[in-house]
């Protein structure tokens, strides 16, 4: 219908029925809104400084092809079965236990973002404060202030939402007229990097991980779809927008200012108008970063020990991890935090894929109860999926340990072989088993 809400997951623990079916805008909007932001900013000014403007861009396409090949594998199967993708998981390959530990891992990834975007809202602060400040001091203050109002659900963090993604794009936009503009432009595209050499396989791997917990959660969202159709349109156009239209934008302003450091780049373009919309992103992204952390990890833990756990102290313990992440440093290893990302989560993506379109382990299942609107009962759910869990960690290693072509696709592909050689030999043993009695 019209008017689902999306944003309110009303559905966190059932099929979406197709009466509470978005609209196609609607979903479109849900999707551009998390893949355009002040973290994907970061990542195509970290490029633009380590490689050249065609580099940067190649690496932008290469990654984007990942991200649009798991986005819309895992997107058409949420849209099919009306499912979030911690559910899914549990009939993909991973059961109860297995998706409960996919939860852990993407509320620690959510926690390390957490950390990033502090690090990024404490050095604005330190611009603010004028040297008032030191920046321990300044990450501890930003995370704590975030913390607390996340905690307490300050109803004033929905308005940082609302102005800060359309202030963001405008100043943007205005630093980008006003580079273009310039005599120099030319010198911007055919320019060398200021900042240190980067491999293309890098620089895939690090888009890939940018977004690559965006990507597997797409049923998340895909679910509120109507068809494929919607699906196709809301997944390629938001990594058309977010991904190749933001990072080609960031990219050129890196190698104009000759900085990947987003506060340098927006207050000194900008102003005070630039250093308050970095605050406001910065706000914005850590707000829903805290939130989903803590509601993810409520959620594994309720499913781990079969006992309610309080979210304020999870909120607050996942807080307080984020800023100390912020306050130790983690922004100097944004490049190798993306990478661990890139290489991590594409095993879980390619495993669940294989178990839905090529071995259909419980295909027969999600099909009589999707059409009976319910779920597998308890009986019929793996408790842990020990071949999906082997193969995710075989695929991680390989995706570490070889470098030749982009790790994410290695990572990626090496997992859904590992499963389907896993479940093929797990065929012929139970087989012979049963030839021998």
């Amino acid at each position: 219908m019209q008017g689902a809400d999306i944003n309110k997951n009303d559905h966190a623990y059932n099929r979406v029925p197709a009466s509470s079916r978005a609209s196609l805008l609607n979903a479109t909007l849900v999707r551009m809104g998390m893949m355009t932001s002040l973290s994907q900013f970061m990542v195509g000014a970290t490029l633009g400084h380590s490689m050249t403007f065609g580099q940067a861009m190649l690496a932008t396409v290469l990654g984007s092809l990942i991200l649009e090949i798991v986005s819309l594998g895992m997107g058409l199967v949420g849209m099919k079965e009306g499912l979030c993708t911690s559910l899914l998981a549990r009939w993909c390959g991973f059961g109860r236990i297995g998706s409960v530990i996919i939860g852990i891992f993407i509320a620690l990834s959510l926690i390390g973002w957490f950390g990033v975007q502090n690090s990024v809202l404490a050095d604005g602060l330190l611009h603010a404060s004028q040297g008032m400040l030191n920046y321990p001091a300044a990450a501890v203050v930003s995370g704590l202030i975030i913390t607390l109002l996340v905690l307490y659900g300050f109803s004033a963090l929905s308005w940082t939402a609302k102005i800060s993604v359309p202030l963001f794009f405008l100043v943007v936009l205005y630093i980008l007229y006003d580079i273009v503009s310039g005599p120099d432009v030319i010198n911007f595209f055919d320019g060398q990097p200021n900042g240190p050499a980067m491999s293309l396989s890098q620089g895939a791997t690090m888009v890939a991980g940018g977004c690559i917990v965006g990507a597997l959660i797409s049923p998340d969202i895909s679910r509120y779809c109507k068809n494929k159709n919607h699906v196709l349109f809301m997944i390629t156009s938001s990594i058309v927008v977010g991904e190749i239209i933001i990072n080609c934008m960031s990219i050129i302003v890196a190698h104009a200012l000759g900085t990947a450091d987003v506060v340098t780049i927006m207050s000194h373009s900008a102003g005070w108008i630039g250093l308050v919309t970095v605050i406001l992103s910065a706000i914005k992204v850590n707000d829903v970063n805290l939130y989903s952390a803590s509601l993810g990890l409520a959620t594994a833990l309720d499913g781990l020990s079969r006992r309610k756990w309080r979210y304020r102290w999870l909120t607050l313990l996942l807080g307080l991890t984020g800023t100390m992440l912020s306050v130790l440093g983690i922004i100097g290893h944004f490049i190798d935090f993306l990478i661990f990302l890139g290489v991590l989560f594409p095993p879980i993506a390619g495993i669940m894929l294989v178990d839905y379109y090529v071995l259909r382990t419980h295909r027969t299942l999600l099909d009589a109860t999707r059409a009976r609107h319910t779920l597998p009962d308890a009986a019929s759910t793996p408790v842990i999926g020990w071949s999906g869990i082997v193969a995710w960690l075989s695929g991680s290693m390989v995706g570490f340990a070889f470098h030749v072509g982009i790790p994410s696709l290695n990572s990626l592909l090496a997992a859904g072989l590992f499963y389907w050689l896993l479940a093929e030999v797990k065929q012929k043993l139970a087989t012979r088993c049963r030839s021998d009695a």
